[in-house]
């Protein structure tokens, strides 16, 4: 225990570290009349697709000279962000009307790209003084005209910028497009375009610190989050509660039925869960990987609270690039020890003897899949010039923070597990032969439970679920991060009472393999987590093509199998206290 509360602490003074790296980060964003503004250009993309994304100027926009590629933090990259030096210069209060950025003769094939960019509603992504702000490559104009090549398409040439400041310091950009200001690349011929840009400052009250309300969710639309959240939680956690009840009666009653049996000493034959106590606690099948999920289960678990601290002191606010990811990367090197001891210490528990084959699947059992993905998708991404495929930098510094700082900490954990000469606590001794379990009815067999057990906890989350991918898979800003944290604390109480429940029947059934069962039931909520990916995609979302498809499919896969070992083991864990408490409360011979 003291090493896991070593590891603990060394995880949040990490997390406090990197809190302060990032609010130490920034500039304080203070400027005299006439010094440059920092401008940096983003990325380029179909609207519809949020993980196509391009570099700027694979487009032939106006180009700096010498052009300058902003240095950017791990989640940066991971989050595909390329920031360079943008086409305008921006003074501090210096308006502009007009300037003429360049002049640019647009061959046929760069016409045709802006012309399938414009049909795709390209957009482009650029930050100034780290305010990001968005527009739109073109319009197609089509005048009621089913067919598609009887469209116009149109090239904006002319961006209108308004900024806000107060004092000597930005508070607010906004970009407009000039519609009169256009350039008519439908027909398949050289164009001269005369980039321009316009620049008109204003001074509002508005302070500094509140600079990013504008990017937040607006209040109403947080009320109805609040609204349909609560009220779907509210009702859940009421069927659950009187569920509960029920099954607190029915204990009673178990409860007091068997101790009228111990005190008649009839010679009556033992029925119900009281009649598998010597198997009931029967060790599991394939025991190693069994603990490697735990292990796993109970490092993402850690990793979510620790991302809810993050996200609680304000680490997550809009548009702080690559902060979420950075934390994710860093926390889960950190917690890899938690990991590792949970593994071995619960597997020597259950007289596991191949300790260090514990410890091997435990660390491939997330990484595995998660390392399998990443390559197949990088390779897609590579494939298609996007700025989600990492540069071989960004590889190498993950694969040193896997083998230096992670891998290391596992291994720790492990031994620590393995040292701690913890005995696993059962009430009952079990048998040297296995009682025979019962035939059961089709509804109480696995397949059926773990659809039954994923059914209510998803039910509690689904809303913040659509909310979450319109903003992961999207374009809104997600900023409730205290609805989430409730729904999150609601999902561990609805799917430790249901995997609970579930328990309590498969043994009244007189069916002693509860051990893979729980955690199967208690992680099923993931599956229907990406089931509703399915739905997503194809109803709620704009997304097409195979890159996006596949980046879509494959990452939500990753985390849905993440929330799958995470809440199995939540399962577990409350199905194990459930079990021994009942078999302590009882006399078992």
């Amino acid at each position: 225990m003291e090493r896991i509360r070593a590891c603990l602490v060394a995880v949040a003074l990490a997390s406090l570290f990197c809190v302060a790296h990032v609010r130490s980060s920034a500039s304080d964003h203070r400027y005299k009349a006439g010094d440059e503004v920092p401008l940096y250009a983003n990325k380029v993309g179909p609207f519809g697709n949020p993980s196509e994304t391009y570099r700027y100027f694979d487009f032939p926009f106006c180009s700096p000279v010498p052009l300058k590629e902003k240095k950017e933090a791990l989640g940066e990259v991971l989050n595909g962000d390329r920031l360079v030096s943008g086409p305008y210069r921006i003074d501090f209060l210096s308006e502009k009307d007009a300037e003429i950025a360049c002049k640019r003769k647009l061959s046929k094939e760069e016409v045709a790209r802006f012309r399938t960019a414009i049909s795709k509603d390209y957009y482009f992504q650029m930050y100034f003084d780290d305010l990001p702000f968005w527009g739109f490559f073109g319009k197609v104009y089509n005048v009621g005209k089913a067919d598609p090549s009887d469209c116009k398409y149109y090239l904006y040439k002319h961006p209108v910028f308004q900024i806000f400041y107060n004092k000597d310091r930005v508070i607010e950009i906004n970009v407009r497009m000039d519609t009169r200001a256009v350039v008519d690349v439908t027909g398949d011929e050289p164009v001269d375009v005369d980039f321009m840009y316009t620049v008109k400052w204003k001074e509002i009250d508005v302070p500094f610190e509140k600079r990013l309300d504008k990017y937040k969710s607006s209040s109403s639309l947080r009320q109805i989050q609040w609204f349909s959240t609560l009220n779907s939680c509210v009702t859940l956690l009421l069927l659950t509660a009187f569920l509960a009840t029920i099954l607190m009666r029915i204990l009673k009653n178990d409860f007091i039925k068997y101790a009228h049996d111990e005190e008649s000493a009839d010679q009556e034959e033992e029925t119900g869960w009281k009649s598998i106590h010597g198997d009931v606690f029967r060790y599991p099948k394939h025991k190693s990987l069994f603990a490697a999920a735990l292990g796993c289960g109970t490092q993402l678990f850690t990793i979510t609270i620790f991302i809810f601290i993050l996200a609680v002191v304000g680490v997550f606010y809009p548009y702080n690039r690559g902060a979420l990811l950075t934390a994710l990367v860093v926390i889960y090197a950190l917690t890899s020890g938690i990991a590792g001891y949970t593994a071995a210490s619960f597997y020597c528990q259950l007289e596991g003897t191949n300790w260090v084959g514990n410890l091997l699947l435990t660390g491939s059992l997330l990484c595995g899949p998660l390392f399998v993905t990443f390559c197949f998708l990088n390779t897609v991404a590579v494939a298609y010039k996007v700025t989600a495929a990492l540069p071989f930098g960004t590889i190498v510094v993950i694969f040193l923070i896997w083998a230096l700082v992670s891998s290391p900490f596992l291994v720790l954990g492990g031994i620590g597990g393995k040292d701690s000469k913890a005995e696993f606590q059962a009430p009952c001794r079990t048998t040297k032969c296995p009682r025979d379990i019962p035939p059961l009815p089709w509804y109480r067999k696995t397949l059926p439970q773990i659809a039954m057990a994923g059914l209510l906890p998803f039910s509690a989350i689904y809303i913040e679920i659509y909310y979450l991918f319109a903003s992961v898979w999207g374009h809104r800003i997600y900023t409730t991060y205290v609805i989430l944290f409730i729904v999150f604390i609601i999902l561990l109480i609805i799917t430790a009472f249901i995997t609970v429940a579930l328990t309590y029947f498969q043994l009244a059934a007189e069916d002693h393999g509860w051990w893979w069962r729980s955690f199967l039931c208690g992680g099923s909520t993931g599956l229907f987590m990406y089931a509703y990916c399915f739905y997503y995609y194809s109803a709620q979302s704009d997304m097409s093509g195979f890159m996006q498809t596949s980046f879509f499919f494959g990452y939500m896969a990753c985390i849905c199998y993440g929330f799958f070992l995470m809440l199995g083991a939540i399962g577990f864990c409350a199905s194990l206290f459930f079990v021994r408490h009942i078999y302590r409360s009882i006399k078992c011979e």
